[in-house]
This record gives C-alpha cells, structure tokens and sequence, in this order.
C-alpha cells in the first residue's frame, strides 16, 4: 500500500496515516473554487463530469459548465434552481422543480435547453424535484422522492414505487432504490421488486449501495454503514473506524475510488478518505482550508482527482498519493524556512519560530523562546541546531539553550577534514564553531562583518562565501582554520552580476546563479567564466532550491517548474505540476529540505509538503485544443467541422479553445509565416485577434505544460476576405468611374481651354484697343502739351513783348524826364513843371500795368510768386518784381526803367535781393531764379 510506504519512509513521525484519530493537519492537495471564481449561486447540488473532462454543476441559479480554465453559466427558462445533473455521450441531463430535460449544444458552441417534462403520459402537475439522474442500459433516469422516470429513444415513462424513494444505485448493472419504509428494490423491466426488506433499513435515509467484497455496503445518512450478505440474506453494521464518524458528521454521499480507498461527503464535518477497511487517512474539511465543511456532492474526475461540492463553492482534490500537504491555517505557523527530522519529531524553522509535530502528527508544539526567524536547522554531531534571527541555539527536549550571540544563523557548513569544526554565515560574517568537551565554542573569523548568506567549501582550506545582497568572495584560512588569510572580492573576475549571487558545489565544479545565468570558478585562470552544461540543461533562469552537494538536485524555473534532477542517472528527472505549489512556496526563500534518501519536504506558507520521489505520480495528461466558440466582432458564429472559416475584413476575431482532460497546461498558438511557426503562449483560454490583412491564414493551436510537453496541434483555415474596395466588382466601378471621370476632365480640359483661348483672343482685342487708347490718348496729351507749349510760347512771347514795350515806353518816358529837367527854366509855371513830371513817373510805375504783367507772367510761371515767398518769407513786392524780370533773362539796364530806378540802384537792390536768397557769392542770382520751380 502506497500510504503504508509513505508511512514506513516518515518512520514515526507519519504514523498519523494508520491510526484511528482522524489527522486535522496532513491533506492532499486541494484547490478551492470560491462563488467569486465561478460567478453563480453558493450550493451546488450534484456534479457530473463528461467524457470530454468538462464538469457540469447543478447549482442554486442554474448550470455550470468548467473546462479546466473558463466557467460558463447557463440558466433555465424559468430561472429556477436545479438539483441533479449528467453528462453522457454528449448530452447534459438535469433536474429541477417541475421540470427536466437536456441540453445539447448548438452550432455557435453554447448549450441550449430542452425540457422532457411535457410528456406525453403526463396528467397532472410534477409538484415534485428531480434530485438524481444516472444512465441505465439505453436509458436515462430521473428519480424525484415520489417517482421515477425513464427517457428512452424519445419517450419518457413513469414507474411509480411504494414509497418515497431516497436514493438510487447500481450494482453489477442492477439498479437498486432505497425507499423510506419497504426497504431496497431492483428495477426490472421498468417494474420495482423489494430485495431487501430488513427492518433496520425501515425509516432509515439511505446513501447509496456498492459492491464491497462479496457482499453490498449499504451507507446511511445518521445510521453508519451495513453489509448485506446477499447468500444469506442477513445484514450487520460495518465494523469500521468510519462508522462512528460519519453518524456524528450526517453522511451525504459515498463513492469508492479507482485505488479501493474510500470518500465519504459529511454535512457537518467535510470530507473524509479513508482505505479500504474504513480506516481514516485524511480528513478535508475548513479547519485545514476547505471552503465549507457541507458536502452537497462529489464526482470522481480524471486521474486521481475527486470534485467536491458544497455549500459554498466547489474543491478539486488531487490525490496523487506521492505528495502530502501540511497545513496549519491558524496563521501561528507562518512561512516555514526549514523542516528535519530529529529524535522521532519533525521540526519547523518559520518566521514566527521553531515548532514541532508530536508523535501523532495531530498536533503542533511550539519551542518556547523561539519567538523570531528560524533561518537553519541542522543536525550535528547528533545534536540539533537552531540559526535563528537572534543567535545559533542548541535544541534538546523542545528547549533552547542559545550557544552563539552572532545573530542571523543563516547557514553553517562542516570544514572539510575536521570531524567537529564548522563555519557559519551570519549577519555579521562568518563565525567558526568548534565542539569540544561537549561544549561549543564560537569565534568570529576576521574583521570583516558583512552578511553572508551563503557558504560553500572549495577545499578544506578555501571557503566561497555569497553576500546577503551584493558581493562574491573567496576566503582563504590557515592550516589550523585560525585566521583568514585572504578575503577577495570576485566582483571583477569576470561575474555577471554581483547581485543575489548563490553559490554551489556540484560535481565538484564551484558554481555561481546570477541573475544573467549560472557560471563557474575556473582555478587556472582564477576567475569566474560561463557555465555552458548547467545554462544550457537547467537555463538561464533555472534556480537550485536544494542542498547542492547530494546526488539528486531540486530545481524551479521562472515558470513555477520545479523538478528533481539526478547527477548520476541520465535519464531520471520528476517534474512536479505547477500548479501545485503555485503561489505556496515562500517568494524569495524557496528550500526544499530533504528527510531522507527518498522524502523531500517544499517549505511553504502556513506548511510543507511532503513528496516521496520513489512513487510514481500521475503523469500530466495533454488533450489536444478543442474549438470552443469563435466570436466576430463579439457576436457568435457557428463552428465549423472543418475548421475552415471566411471572415469580413477590419473585423475583430476571438478564438476560445479548451482541454478538459489536460493537466497542469497553458495554450500556445502560431500562425503559419514563411513556412515556419512560432509558438506565442496565451494568458487565458481566448485569442483574440485583430486587424488581420486580407488573405489565407492557417492558426494553429496547441496544449502545453511547463515540463516542455505538448499536444498534437489543431489547425483553423480562416481566409479574411478582402475590404468592399478589393473586390472585382469594385474595380469594374471604379474602371467606369475612371473612365467616365476621365472624360469629363477631357470635356473639361478641352472646353476650358476653348474658354482659355477665348479669353486670350478677347483679352489681346482689349489690349490692342487699350494700347490704340493709350496711343491715341498719348497723342491727345502730346497735342495738348504741344497746345500748351505753344500757348506758354506765345504767353512768354506775349509777356517779353510787354515787359519790353514796358521797357521802351519807360525808356521813353525816362528820356522826356531827362529832358525836361535839362530844360527846367523854361518853364515859367514851376507848378506845371513839376506836374508834368509826376505825370511821368506815374506813368512809369503805373500798378495796372505790373499788375497786367504779373497775371501774364503767373500764366507762364504757374505759382512762382507763391513758392518763392514761402521759401524766402521776408522778400518785399518790389524784390517780387525784381525777380520775375531776371527769371525773364531781362538785363539790369532793362529792368532799371521798369523800376524806375538807376542802373546802380537797381546792382544795390540785386546784391540785397541775393542775400535774403541766402546765395552763396558764387552762386548767381539769374541762375538760381531761372532754375527754381
């Protein structure tokens, strides 16, 4: 017997697998499915586990469906709850109040419903629940507490018993029903006949009836367990350890599994598993983690799994005897670093202290003084040893007596070729232990006082020592282990990294895990180089979680793989399933402590597990992908048989797959590129995808597990067609479209050049007719300016002529003045004399005549006075005079008389004039005049 095995290799501290008191502490492994996981309601009612793997529940709100990693929910017309379900040979049957009948999945993948209830032979309302469901012969039957149905080949019979009816069985492909007061009938031909009449099983809840032996176990619900001898007709209480439990607990449902051993569901206390005689091996209820401690039903799955469900939720065990599972829920545990066994006890080194288990493995002691991180426990020299957060304690009848005050015994390790001397890694650095006289004596080694977490011996004189955090260092000793000789940092020879750095001994080879890969100690060259065996068989990040100088190494990659590796047999490696320890094992500190040559202990949070490697484990089943749904745009389309599928384009697609009889498994997927595949892993069942191109697309699909294994592949052909302007019929609207396009620019082109060259004809006639316009007009003002000219010709000629006649008649005037007073005294009448000349001078500056002049001049000389006074504001009327006769080019003797004054009086006023001018002396006063505009 495996447990019996199990329980020889734990020597005594396991004896809690044979004996009678029920282990609160030791479990199988179980995973629980919590009402927030699967989204329904608390109870589920039964379970039925299809041929595919799929597990059906009937719940509170309807009807589950679980393929390993999706939950699907479905509900029945009128939403009531159902008590009863089984999947067979595609078809999913259930129950519920007034009404049962099946349900079958349609070609989109989601599971419709059809009611059986309405059957023909029917009278009167089915005031009655369906509370069980199993498969006869070609027949499926639905039991109630008043009634039986038959479903056969389409019709649904009635067979109607005494009494109520508790519970059906089948036994050597008989059905057997237990009613409430007539005891046990067969089914015979749709017909009930009583068998066993017994008074013990009047008003007696009975469970079920197996084979057991050569007799029937008939279980009840408050009354234990009977065996019915059918040769003899006679019935006893089973004599088993069991028995007394489950009278107390309320029994609620049986099943035998593939091993013989035995599972009973309890309303009040879980579930318990027990051997074929009865005997308790496991008890599995909320004290060590199950959700509820009400089993409503269980379902033998695939393997070694059993599902539970219960009250609030459902649990999955897994009962791969290989592996045990400790728990200790009330929190005082904690995250344990450290398990041995020592003196018929298994120790527990947790962050919270050192505990122990007793002889019966039921209960957990604590070491008092312990209080704080228990990093290491080791035996010496018969003796056990405590590292702890606090100092290094020797334990001896569960006390402490502290032998080290260097606080943070991480680890110690044995100098080679000295039988009771050991070096330790501590907070502080690294301490020497010597054992003599039955005593322990401690010294510190040097002055350095850095952590050191790690410790490894080269030789026995040599010493590699690892850093808390940063830091590689090999240590050098004297002959006598007294002093150090050298401390060398190996940051610089040639380490990846200095963080985190782990040391080992394996095979002799001084091996480094850095955080870039694993690397060795090369003593020829004195440096660390690449570990290429170890980087290319465990990978770069592959860590050891095990003691390393041992034959066999335990292993865990990133992905949560841990294995056990053997140095001395090629070909002899376990992997564990990750999901196993997923998210147990304690982060950062993952150990495996090993017992013996065969039973390893994996710390872990609030426990350990115990594995025995001999035993041979359920190997991890890999179905390959089934298609579940696929979605176009989240809108369900129906599956095809040949997996080939057209999809529009600029649509989104989502592929769901699953693989029920898989274990332990993720998805990959690949899409077929240049005759290659690269796998990609996918996070969940779905793949999602979207803007594909248009084209031929072969996805594949596949199952794989973290140990490398993987299932055949499946294959869907989807062609995306391409986009509504990749089509021929577009290119035939876009050719018409074109060309219609093109002609109309032709007839566009065309006729706007025909306006082009309109325009240009009309434009060059305007330009020819404006530049005739201008050309005439050029010649009107040429006319005119000529007109002008001319006029201005005359006008000037007009005006020298005046101003010259002027000249003349004031010449002439001047010459009868001079002559007149030459001969004054002729004249008697001076009176008349001196008219005469008044006359005369008046005759020569008479105003009208400048005034006559001045307009003539203002016509030839436009706005010459004007100007000038502005320019030169101080110039009098008669400097004005002065001025338009020189402009005239007119002399100095021809403008004296016009002024009435002499030649000299005329050069004196000049010289005036063309100072108020501010004339430079060079500058002339005809010039300047002539020249001003």
């Amino acid at each position: 017997m495996m447990i019996q095995s199990l329980k020889n290799a734990f020597i005594l501290f396991f004896l809690l697998l044979c004996c009678v008191t029920v282990n609160a502490q030791y479990t199988p492994f179980f995973q629980n499915y919590a009402l927030t996981e699967f989204g329904a309601g608390n109870k589920n009612w039964d379970i039925s586990i299809a041929e595919n793997g799929k597990l059906y529940a009937a719940n509170d709100k309807g009807l589950m469906e679980f393929d390993g990693m999706k939950w699907n929910f479905y509900q029945l017309p009128n939403k009531t709850i159902i008590r009863s379900v089984l999947a067979h040979k595609g078809v999913v049957y259930t129950g519920s109040y007034e009404e049962f009948g099946y349900w079958k999945r349609n070609s989109k993948g989601r599971l419709e419903y059809t009611s059986l209830s309405s059957f023909e032979e029917r009278q009167e309302s089915l005031a009655e629940e369906f509370w069980q469901i199993f498969q006869y012969n070609d027949a499926v039957l639905f039991r109630s507490f008043s009634n039986l149905y038959s479903y056969k080949n389409g019709q649904v019979t009635k067979i109607q018993p005494e009494s109520t009816v508790l519970s059906c069985s089948i036994v050597n492909n008989k059905v057997y029903v237990a009613t409430v007061r007539h005891g046990i009938f067969t089914l015979e031909n749709e017909t009930l006949v009583p068998i066993i009449t017994h008074p013990l099983l009047h008003n007696t809840k009975v469970i079920s009836i197996v084979k057991y032996q050569d007799k029937l176990l008939i279980t009840t619900a408050l009354n234990g367990c009977f065996l019915y001898d059918n040769l003899k007709g006679s019935i006893s209480p089973w004599q088993t350890d069991i028995n007394t439990e489950i009278k107390e607990q309320q029994l609620n449902s049986f099943s035998i599994l593939k091993n013989g051993d035995m599972i009973f569901g309890t309303i009040k206390n879980g579930a318990y598993i027990t051997d074929k005689e009865g005997r308790v091996k496991y008890l599995i209820n909320k004290a060590n983690g199950l959700l509820n401690n009400t089993v409503l039903s269980h379902e033998l799955g695939k393997d070694n799994e059993v599902w539970l469900g219960l009250d609030n939720g459902l649990a999955k065990l897994d009962l791969d005897y290989n592996r045990i599972l400790f728990n200790y829920n009330s929190g005082k545990l904690g995250a344990v670093y450290d398990v041995i066994s020592y003196n018929n006890k298994l120790y527990l080194g947790s962050n919270t202290g050192l505990f122990y288990l007793n002889d019966d493995g039921n209960e957990i002691g604590f070491v008092e003084g312990s209080q704080g991180q228990v990093w290491d426990l080791k035996i010496i020299d018969n003796q056990l040893i405590c590292g702890h957060n606090s100092g290094t304690f020797l334990v001896k009848n569960d006390k402490l007596t502290k032998i080290s005050d260097f606080t943070g015994g991480w680890v110690i390790k044995k100098i080679p070729e000295k039988e009771k001397s050991f070096m330790q890694g501590t907070y502080g650095g690294i301490v020497r232990f010597d054992f003599e006289n039955q005593n322990w004596r401690v010294n510190h080694m040097g002055s350095r006082t850095i952590p050191i977490k790690y410790l490894v011996f080269e030789d026995s004189h040599t010493l590699w020592a690892a850093h808390a955090y940063k830091g590689l260092f090999r240590v050098q000793f004297d002959n006598n282990h007294d002093s150090i000789l050298n401390f060398k940092n190996y940051k610089d020879k040639g380490l990846w990294s200095d963080y985190n750095v782990k040391v080992h001994k394996i095979k002799n080879d001084i091996c480094f895990k850095t955080n870039k890969g694993w690397q060795k100690y090369e003593g020829i060259l004195d440096s660390i180089v690449p570990h290429d065996i170890l980087n290319d068989s465990f990978g770069n990040d592959t860590e050891i979680i095990s003691e390393s100088d041992t034959d066999i190494l335990v292993t865990k990659n990133d992905k949560g793989k841990i294995s056990f590796v053997s140095l001395t047999k090629d070909d002899n490696t376990l992997n564990l399933p990750n999901s196993l320890l997923q998210k147990r094992l304690v982060a950062g500190a993952e150990s495996v402590s090993k017992l013996n040559d065969s039973i390893y202990t994996f710390n872990l949070y609030d426990g350990f597990m115990l594995i025995d490697k001999t035993i041979e484990s359920a190997n991890d089943t890999l179905q390959a992908p089934v298609i579940e749904r696929i979605e176009l745009d989240k809108v369900l389309v129906n599956i095809d048989d040949k997996n080939a599928y057209e999809f529009p384009f600029n649509k989104n697609v989502a592929v769901s797959v699953s693989s029920p009889l898989s274990k332990n498994y993720f998805f990959e997927y690949a899409i077929a590129a240049n005759g290659k595949l690269n796998w990609y892993k996918m996070d969940k069942e779905k793949l999602e995808l979207s803007g594909l191109s248009n084209g031929d697309y072969n996805l594949h699909f596949r199952t794989s597990n973290f140990s490398g294994d993987v299932s055949k592949p499946i294959v869907i052909k989807m062609k995306i067609l391409p986009p509504w302007y990749k089509n021929i019929l577009f290119y035939v609207l876009v050719f018409v479209l074109a060309a219609g396009l093109f002609y109309g620019l032709h007839r566009r082109k065309i006729s706007k050049e025909q306006r082009l060259l309109h325009d240009k004809l009309v434009k060059e006639q305007e330009a020819l007719l404006k530049e005739k316009a201008i050309e005439n007009d050029k010649k009107i003002v040429e006319l005119r300016n000529q007109s002008l000219k001319n006029e201005v010709k005359l006008k000037s000629k007009q005006l020298a002529n005046t101003a010259m006649a002027l000249v003349k008649k004031n010449e002439s005037m001047l010459e009868i003045k001079n002559e007149l007073e030459k001969n004054k005294s002729g004249f008697a009448n001076s009176l008349a004399y001196k008219r005469l000349l008044r006359m005369i001078d008046s005759t020569i500056g008479h105003e009208d005549e400048w005034e006559l002049f001045e307009y003539n001049f203002n016509q030839v000389h436009e706005e010459f006075f004007n100007q000038l006074k502005n320019k030169h504001p101080k110039l009098t009327h008669k400097d004005l005079k002065i001025c338009a006769y020189i402009k005239m080019n007119l002399l100095t003797k021809e403008i004296a008389p016009l002024m009435n004054v002499s030649i000299r009086g005329l050069e004196t006023h000049r010289y005036r004039l063309k100072r108020k001018l501010n004339l430079e002396n060079d500058k002339s006063l005809g010039d300047y005049l002539r020249d001003f505009k």
